[in-house]
């Protein structure tokens, strides 16, 4: 007789699989409109200069593009990368940044330089999941603060920091996902005075802030002078250039920095030397800002055709958002009508059609009656008939 193997770690199997990746395993047929996903449009995507990039990165220096790099990243994006942030507010240099493999894994490192199991992490309500998984892998106790349509209450986040005493706060406060809110210019100031007043790190995630289709731009958290020495700004290519490439960087101060430079020695040694340099060759030879004002544009389309259609599509009494940019809206169903987003998602994939309950979203006490709508992967047409496949389904007898 053979003994058992170990157990597997308590951490992993007390943190839930994503919901969102379990939806997709079961849409990805071509014949479901599918509003579940975060995926940017494949068709939107500058295919072309990207391969030349690539092509004239290996074309001229094969060698180096495909060796081992420094964990940093490579000087060359660092460099575009410290320009282009400098340009939007916040002077940087390269020796700021530490390029990451993906933006997620930027939460990965600074949850492993950051949070002791047990420690307290305070998160929008709701909040980005797979911030959520990152940071209860690590063994935080996490706590949504209270917020409205306009993102975190100021005044909710300073009374739980006082009687938590949190480690820090994860925000994503411009086109959050999965609300698509943007938290304004004085909401930011608040909380950063929040921050220094108190003592917290800021964890400032920045995805979707260049798809903006209508309104002004409202400066980083970052830039304020309160958040200057205990704000972590993220940024990523993923949605205005590619998800492929899995190209994200960290802005931290110094100390935080080298901590997070020394989880990802342990964690991957660097990330990939051809996608960082081909990134570099295209910010070099391409208006990336022109690509961006073209994707907006479309995806700005694509939210107008969903909200021309959500009136017939959910059942009478629901609310939504009208999101300035990003890629998602949130919807709730009415209330005291026993309406569940969860429990009607199988008659929506019955209709083949998907979209996400929110209650994944929340740290604690979820709203069943919430869902997020991504609004960029479709077309104005299928989403117009999505919408209708949707109605069929929420708004039948047994809905």
């Amino acid at each position: 007789m053979t003994a058992a193997t170990p157990p597997f770690a308590a951490r992993v199997a007390t943190t839930g699989g994503s919901p969102i990746r379990d939806i997709l395993a079961v849409t990805a047929q071509p014949e479901f409109i599918n509003f579940a996903g975060g995926l940017p449009a494949p068709e939107l995507f500058d295919a072309d200069a990207v391969a030349a990039a690539f092509a004239d990165v290996l074309r001229g220096d094969a060698r180096r593009a495909l060796q081992y790099s420094t964990t940093e990243g490579e000087p060359v994006l660092r460099r575009a990368l410290a320009a282009r942030t400098t340009d939007r507010g916040l002077p940087t240099d390269a020796d700021d940044l530490l390029v990451t493999t993906g933006s997620q894994q930027a939460l990965s490192l600074l949850a492993t330089a950051l949070i002791e199991p047990g420690d307290t992490v305070l998160v929008e309500s709701p909040c980005y999941l797979a911030a959520l998984q990152a940071f209860g892998l690590a063994g935080a106790r996490l706590i949504g603060v209270p917020c409205d349509e306009h993102g975190i209450d100021p005044d909710a986040l300073d009374a739980l920091v006082a009687e938590h005493r949190p480690k820090l706060l994860y925000t994503v406060p411009t086109f959050q996902n999965p609300t698509g809110r943007t938290l304004p210019a004085d909401r930011r100031a608040a909380v950063a005075a929040v921050a220094a007043r108190r003592g917290l790190w800021i964890v400032e995630d920045d995805p979707y802030g260049e798809l903006r289709f209508e309104g002004d731009r409202v400066p980083w958290i970052a830039t304020y002078e309160d958040a200057r020495d205990r704000t972590v700004l993220l940024g990523s290519f993923s949605k205005v250039m590619a998800p492929g490439l899995r190209l994200g960087w960290l802005r931290a101060p110094k100390q935080l920095r080298r901590a997070c430079a020394v989880a990802k020695q342990a964690a991957d040694l660097h990330t990939p030397t051809v996608n960082q340099l081909a990134a570099a060759r295209y910010l070099a030879t391409v208006d990336l800002d022109a690509h961006v004002a073209k994707v907006s544009k479309a995806y700005g389309i694509r939210r107008d055709a969903l909200l021309d259609g959500l009136p017939a599509a959910l059942p009478a009494g629901s609310t939504w958002n009208r999101p300035e940019g990003g890629m998602f809206l949130w919807a709730r169903l009415p209330q005291g009508a026993g309406h569940d987003a969860t429990a009607l998602l199988s008659k929506a994939v019955e209709e083949k059609v998907a979209y996400v309950p929110g209650a994944p979203f929340y740290a604690t006490a979820p709203d069943p009656t919430t869902l997020r709508l991504c609004f960029v992967t479709q077309t104005p047409e299928e989403i117009a008939e999505g919408l209708r496949r949707l109605g069929r389904a929420l708004n039948s007898p047994n809905g």
